[in-house]
């Protein structure tokens, strides 16, 4: 659900900022430079604006923020309660605002389904006055399950140690393993987190150079895989077609087509990471 969510913010904000009627109330100068018939510039100069592009880059803006404090806050909340209290924060802005901007696999599997549906609901509701209202509201529904599921969800055994909350943690590891003599294990992850709390002065140790290959890996790879433009593609799917000069409907629609490929290739590597491993898959996706 929170792939899903994700996903689903991913693919509605670039159908939305299309609409006519979302344009007309709160980028009304982008709205009247789309519509100047005497106005020869590309249909990219037309949608050119820098508050229209910081709308759509929120997301990822409140991501970044996000990633810098979302570790401490787990660590002082524990999973469970960090991801109540997010969830309900989207679902009050889903709901009151309305304007927001193998296992692996299967999170970014609920992105790709995510980024599916909102290119659905997108050439849903373009034709209706306040369909940008709709598509930003049903984000409102997997945040509900997600709050909803929130409630259920047991602290994993390594926060509630962190948090000292031994005997919690133990309780925690039997139940997910189905068995009572857990303790080898626990003893593991006991030793785990204290070893943790004793390293002193992390940020600075990773930079010795016995991490160096590591650290490379873990800072280029990821830059790399946004800076491909796959992530822009998905996100201004709409825009970017119009700006081809297609018709609404068609935008939409090719937004859709694109949205498929996306879910269709995500399933061929489900089945197949396990068979050829997950180097192979990762050339085959870079070239």
């Amino acid at each position: 659900m929170g792939g899903l969510l994700f996903g689903y913010d991913l693919g509605i904000t670039g159908g939305v900022t299309s609409m006519e009627p979302f344009l007309m109330k709160f980028f009304p100068s982008v709205y009247k430079q789309m519509k100047d018939e005497s106005n020869h510039e590309s249909q990219y100069c037309k949608f050119d604006n820098e508050l229209l592009t910081l709308f759509t880059s929120s997301l990822y803006l409140v991501a970044l923020i996000a990633s810098f404090c979302a570790s401490t806050t787990t660590r002082m909340m524990g999973c469970k309660t960090s991801m109540f209290v997010v969830y309900c924060l989207v679902l009050v802005l889903d709901i009151v605002i309305r304007i927001r901007g193998a296992l692996n696999i299967g999170f970014q599997m609920m992105i790709t389904i995510g980024i599916l549906i909102a290119n659905l609901i997108n050439y849903g509701t373009a034709k209706l006055e306040y369909g940008w209202r709709v598509s930003l509201g049903i984000g409102a529904v997997p945040a509900i399950m997600l709050s909803v599921g929130a409630l259920f969800l047991g602290d994993t055994p390594n926060s509630l140690i962190e948090r000292g909350k031994i005997e919690a943690a133990k309780k925690m590891l039997q139940r997910i393993c189905g068995i009572d003599n857990v303790e080898e294990e626990f003893q593991d992850l006991v030793d785990a987190t204290t070893a943790a709390k004793d390293v002193e002065h992390p940020w600075k140790n990773i930079t010795q150079p016995k991490y160096r290959p590591q650290l490379t890996f873990c800072s280029l790879v990821p830059f790399f895989q946004q800076i491909t433009s796959i992530n822009v593609t998905m996100f201004y799917a709409p825009i970017l077609f119009k700006t081809l000069g297609f018709g609404n409907d068609t935008s939409l629609m090719s937004s859709v087509i694109t949205g498929g490929v996306n879910v269709v290739a995500t399933v061929v590597s489900i089945f197949t990471v396990d068979k050829f491993g997950r180097r192979i898959l990762f050339l085959e996706g870079a070239l």
